[in-house]
């Protein structure tokens, strides 16, 4: 019963391995990508099966409950997406394609288990798992910048790391456990909510979770990181990596550290003030897309770390419902960046002019998730804004909300601006931009997200309010 529970992560690890196999017999290298893609879909219909379910195993170390269960699905439809979309621009590193798929998909296991892990070692190796296959993706590219995103990354992720490693031993050195569940009691009972050394184990932690999130002042990696990158490599940091930190976070805070939430829920909400308000500014000035979406990524966990403030059943809802529709958001303008640089094989903005006339429906595309990010309605970024908002003013942070929408009409310069240069410039060049069939399929799965989501939140809202209320103590 035990590994039947472990079934979604068995069968993507599984899907990993075969990929590196069947690389030493076909010689069709395309192959590899919808096998990748439809192992994902199988370990998707493992964790459907798993939904309703909530129980733990491996002596309690492992969760299955909705809340594990919506962010796997999560993971693994970023995946598919990813993998669907680097059909294309996987030719830049031909040889090593399998050895791309597998990363891909070991780090979606590890971020899957970093949802459903309720022990401190266990989230620990599950981390660690994720970040080593991402620090090699960061420099697959073997050029330059993408050697240097590669190292820049693994140097200051093991910085993060080991700061992480020490909070996590400060809290068991505490409270003589490694279970969440087992901390929250251990705190309420033995009085030591509000010393010092359980202080400095939180601020610890946030340090080394911020890193992951891309809080500031942990989020130095991140404009090198993203600029240097494979653009698919790009897409899935900024949306998969942020996804699995504010998921490990809402376990660790809010089952084990929830009675000391008067620490550290002002600190995610101070944090959050400083991370959207410096991400928005330093965007403003960005002249290369990439790094413009960097620091809007930025931006964009300050707007979330407004939930972890809150520390209610409705914020940990609305962070998951904004978390999938800013996966849906993103992904979008990246997929329709992959198709536009591959074709004119540069990043900055002021070489996307007149961009609608040689690609409209990727400058549409394009558009259409801009204004999402911004939080314009009807999208899905407009709805997931709505609802972080209410659930702060709820939580009596009028204050954060206010710093938010005024950080929201900061974002429409530097986003709107990038759809004037598309769609008022004049065309470098009249060639048109095309495409392969896998970018255009992944690209209108997003776009008719962004758009659906942004008519009918509530076909998503209530699956994440179901996964907030399994997993809360």
């Amino acid at each position: 019963m035990d590994l039947y529970l472990l079934s979604p992560e068995i069968s993507l690890l599984a899907t990993a391995l075969a990929v590196i196999l069947l690389d030493l017999f076909v010689k069709e290298k395309w192959i590899l990508g919808w096998v990748s893609v439809t192992g994902v879909i199988v370990s998707a219909i493992f964790a459907l099966s798993l939904w309703g379910r909530v129980e733990t195993s491996f002596g309690g170390a492992l969760a299955v409950d909705q809340f594990s269960i919506f962010f796997s699905l999560l993971f693994l439809g970023i995946a598919a997406l990813i993998l669907i979309s680097s059909t294309e621009y996987s030719r830049k590193f031909a040889a090593f394609r399998a050895e791309y798929y597998a990363l891909v998909l070991l780090a979606t296991t590890g971020m899957m288990l970093l949802a459903s892990t309720r022990e401190l070692i266990s989230i620990f190796v599950a981390l660690e798992l994720t970040g080593i296959s991402l620090y090699v993706l960061a420099g697959f590219l073997k050029d330059a910048k993408s050697s240097e995103a590669g190292l820049k990354y693994l140097l200051l992720g093991a910085v993060a790391s080991a700061v992480l490693l020490y909070g996590m031993a400060l809290v068991y050195g505490l409270t003589g456990t490694t279970y969440l569940d087992e901390i929250a009691a251990a705190i309420s009972s033995q009085g030591i909510l509000g010393s010092p050394a359980l202080l400095m184990g939180i601020v610890l932690l946030v340090a080394g979770f911020g890193f992951k999130i891309a809080a500031v002042p942990f989020q130095m990696w991140v404009p090198d990181v993203y600029e240097g990158a494979p653009t698919p490599v790009t897409a899935y940091l900024s949306v998969a990596s942020k996804a699995a930190g504010f998921a490990v976070i809402l376990r660790i805070f809010y089952e084990a550290l929830g009675p000391a939430s008067l620490d550290w829920g002002m600190i995610f909400a101070v944090l959050a003030a400083i991370t959207m308000t410096i991400g928005n500014i330093v965007a403003l000035t960005q002249k290369n897309i990439k790094r413009m979406l960097a620091y809007s990524s930025i931006a964009q966990a300050g707007y979330i770390m407004i939930g972890l403030a809150a520390f209610t059943a409705e914020a940990s809802s609305a962070i998951m419902f904004f978390l999938a529709c800013y996966a849906l958001t993103n992904l979008g303008a990246f997929i329709a960046i992959i198709a536009i640089s591959n074709k004119i094989n540069s990043d900055e903005i002021a070489d996307y002019s007149g961009m609608v006339r040689r690609a409209p429906l990727f400058a549409l595309a394009l558009a259409l998730c801009l204004i999402s990010l911004t939080g314009i309605p009807p999208t899905a970024g407009f709805m997931a804004k709505i609802y972080i908002f209410s659930a702060g003013v709820n939580a009596d942070l009028l204050w954060l909300v206010i710093i938010a929408v005024i950080n929201s009409v900061i974002s429409a310069y530097y986003y709107l601006r990038v759809v004037r240069v598309m769609f008022l410039g004049e065309p470098l060049s009249e060639e048109r931009v095309h495409a392969s069939s896998g970018l255009r399929i992944a690209l209108a799965i997003t776009c008719l997200g962004v758009l659906l989501l942004g008519i009918y939140p509530w076909i998503l809202m209530k699956y994440s309010e179901i996964a907030a209320i399994t997993f809360l103590p």
